[in-house]
């Protein structure tokens, strides 16, 4: 059994008695912080059963990549993964247990986001009606809130109010298995992803080493089987997480288990994705245990960046623009173990990679032409890190 699977249930276990009491955001020496106009907030998203309180913020310089304190959100167990709506006014974090409000299945918790601070005031919280919610992600309206239940097997959508109140979900279950008996027993969605155009949306399945494909209706805030339903990896693949071309005509699936990227053609009239290419991640001949998490595509679409756990390294991948096929240019140490999730500045000059078990965040700096990445000596202690969100800085 994976690291990443036993240690996501034994987050759930131990945080099964639910959501704790919210308390105030814990500033510090915000106002001198907030003077500096230019760069960037980053927002990490964690697991706080170990020395985490919750969802940490700071400041980002980007000349650096030195990031700064600026306060922490206590109350929420587990907010491993945050998604932040495109006017910057609400941000939407899971709580990744097993039981909400004494209820089988983890929750959604909304909070404004002060325009002059950043930091965060509680809306509300609804239950995803699936256990371990692992993944959260907002429509390009800001009306609709998505979430991949990994444990429960589902995917949950909400309707967003004006105010950035949630809505109870609809949810949809997921069926199937794969070979893996220990990780493939039963469906385990890993992500939810909208495509460029905002119509469809697809959920990487790790139990079940498919990309199911939902038809999005942004006005109602629904979601349709897609036609197809599904499209299928190698068995035993562990498909992860999910991430669109910019150009909106390729899609890239990084898979878990047997550590490959597999890339696809898209056509975004009808959602049809096709097989184009599948690709290891991990260097010839490399035996030990490893597992791939995250995956991005460069704003100019010109790299593909993925996290090897185990490995503890990004992959660098180079995007042929004609064919969408990868090739690879590098291997770069993260710096940490167990880099979980990682994310690019909007400026695509920087990187920065959440290494959980070495609770750190380290920062990259991207080269455009090559794509390659060169540390840039600036290391964060923070808990567990999971999820990074990079917004414009406030005020």
């Amino acid at each position: 059994m994976s690291t990443s699977h036993s240690s996501r249930r034994t987050f759930i276990k131990a945080s099964g008695l639910g959501l704790m009491a919210m308390t105030l955001p814990d500033v510090f020496n915000f106002e001198k912080i907030m003077q500096n106009k230019n760069g960037y907030m980053v927002y990490v998203g964690t697991y706080t059963n170990g020395k985490s309180e919750g969802i940490y913020l700071y400041k980002l310089d980007p000349q650096t990549g030195a990031l700064t304190h600026v306060n922490t959100t206590k109350g929420i167990k587990n907010p491993s993964f945050l998604a932040i709506d495109p006017n910057r006014k609400f941000l939407f974090s899971v709580s990744e247990v097993g039981d909400f409000e004494g209820k089988p299945g983890g929750a959604i918790s909304a909070f404004a986001i002060d325009q002059k601070t950043g930091a965060l005031t509680l809306i509300n919280q609804q239950p995803t009606q699936g256990g371990a919610p692992c993944y959260v992600t907002i429509d390009k309206t800001g009306k609709s809130v998505l979430a991949a239940n990994y444990s429960g097997g589902n995917v949950s959508i909400f309707s967003v109010g004006a105010d950035g109140k949630l809505s109870p979900p609809t949810v949809f279950q997921h069926t199937g298995s794969g070979p893996d008996k220990k990780r493939q027993e039963k469906p385990h969605a890993h992500c939810i992803v909208l495509d460029p155009a905002n119509k469809f949306a697809f959920s990487a399945d790790l139990g079940t080493d498919k990309i199911v494909g939902y038809r999005f209706d942004a006005k109602q805030s629904k979601l349709t089987a897609g036609q197809p339903a599904a499209v299928s990896v190698k068995p035993g693949a562990g498909p992860r997480h999910f991430a669109f071309h910019p150009n909106g005509r390729y899609a890239f699936v990084i898979n878990e288990l047997d550590n490959t990227i597999t890339a696809f053609s898209y056509t975004a009239s009808s959602g049809a994705l096709k097989e184009l290419q599948t690709i290891s991640t991990l260097p010839q001949g490399y035996s030990e245990e490893s597992y791939c998490a995250d995956i991005h595509v460069s704003a100019d679409g010109k790299f593909v960046y993925g996290s090897n756990r185990g490995h503890n390294s990004i992959a660098v991948f180079a995007v042929d623009a004609q064919s969408g096929k990868l090739t690879f240019v590098e291997h770069v140490s993260t710096g940490g173990k167990w880099p979980r999730n990682f994310t690019l500045d909007p400026t695509g000059k920087l990187l920065l990679v959440a290494n959980q078990n070495t609770d750190n965040v380290v920062a990259f700096r991207i080269d455009a032409n090559t794509g390659k990445l060169t540390a840039t000596g600036q290391v964060l202690d923070v808990p567990a890190p999971v999820c990074l969100q990079i917004v414009p800085a406030f005020g």
